[in-house]
């Protein structure tokens, strides 16, 4: 994205450009399939034990931590009626993860300069936190305990890491070839067309992206053998789509704007992540009395996605909460947009 934004800035590619709609409009909703061809919700209630519920508090606290944030910083250099929608795909990123940041800001058409500045603020706020998160953490686990929902071993749990691109035909999974990334794509295309036929039927003039994210995890609740075939591709294919919609964005952004923006954007996402750690731990350790790693894994599911929490978990030598910590991440990929979304209407109220 940075050097998407420099090269469009010394006037090397267009600020505006066909191509970049085609991305936005899209594939883009293509992307949010992809991701999601690993959410098996009875899978993650089974096998996530207190991770769960930490994650449903991590969950409420980020939407504490914005309905706080955005009042004290109501974001208005972002323009007229931008402001509550970057605060929406903040919070979007910080349940969920990258993927639902760029649902949210598509779904509620947030200008390019807003999403550049947002993104480059934000990674920084989330570096900073992570590094706070991994200085707090214990290393290692009591040996009498039983954490999660998964043996020492991983147990006859098999999850594919949903922004990983590996090959896993050796874990007796489908890996990536191409006859795995074209089914893939079929499917999320056959996923994002029934959500825009069902969409225009039952909510006209709304963004189709929700209830396509909706029938993705029923589908892949429904039939999970199948779906788990094609993750590494989904994936991949993901991964991919959201490189050029972050690449796009910057094209289409102004650094001076990039630059004039960030600072504000910084407080705001730093206030908010903030009153999100704050509440985490009132509610997790006071009312329900959960154990800090699982409070912390929670924590970074939410802000970073699966695959930063199964690395704090690795890292930390905790063994049992990897996988867990994995399909708690998975979760938020499948909530987090709708839930996000949601909160509009509640912050257009604050500062109306």
């Amino acid at each position: 994205m940075a050097l998407a934004l420099l090269v469009a800035n010394l006037g090397i590619v267009p600020f505006s450009s066909p191509v970049y709609n085609l991305v936005n409009k899209s594939l883009v909703p293509l992307a949010v399939p992809l991701f999601l061809f690993d959410s098996d919700i009875r899978r993650i209630i089974s096998d996530t034990g207190s991770l769960l519920l930490a994650f449903v508090v991590g969950a409420i606290s980020t939407i504490v931590g914005t309905l706080v944030a955005f009042p004290l910083i109501p974001l208005k250099s972002l323009g007229v009626d931008q402001g509550w929608r970057v605060a929406c795909a903040l919070a979007a990123r910080h349940i969920g993860g990258a993927i639902n940041f760029v649902a949210v800001a598509d779904t509620l058409n947030v200008q390019s300069s807003a999403v550049s500045a947002a993104i480059a603020a934000d990674n920084v706020v989330v570096a900073i936190y992570f590094s706070i998160l991994f200085f707090l953490a214990k290393t290692g686990e009591e040996s009498n305990e039983k954490a999660g929902g998964a043996d020492d071993e991983g147990g006859e749990l098999t999850i594919i890491d949903p922004e990983s691109v590996e090959d896993s035909s050796s874990d007796g999974i489908s890996g990536i070839t191409l006859s795995t990334m074209g089914t893939s794509l079929c499917l999320s295309s056959c996923l994002v067309t029934l959500g825009g036929i069902l969409t225009r039927k039952i909510l006209p003039g709304t963004s189709s992206l929700p209830l396509i994210s909706l029938i993705t995890v029923a589908s892949a609740t429904a039939f999970p053998k199948f779906f788990s075939k094609f993750v590494s591709s989904g994936a991949a294919l993901g991964v991919l789509i959201m490189q050029m919609f972050f690449a796009v964005s910057g094209a289409a952004g102004s650094i001076k704007q990039v630059f004039e923006l960030a600072p504000t954007l910084f407080l705001f996402s730093g206030l908010q992540i903030a009153v999100h750690f704050a509440c985490l731990l009132l509610l997790g350790k006071l009312v329900f009395r959960l154990d800090s790693r699982d409070l912390f894994l929670a924590s970074n599911a939410n802000v970073g996605g699966p695959t930063t929490a199964a690395a704090m978990a690795k890292g930390k030598g905790w063994p049992r909460r990897v996988l867990p910590a994995l399909l708690i991440g998975v979760l938020g990929y499948a909530s987090a947009t709708a839930i996000a979304l949601a909160l509009g209407p509640l912050l257009i109220r604050l500062i109306s």
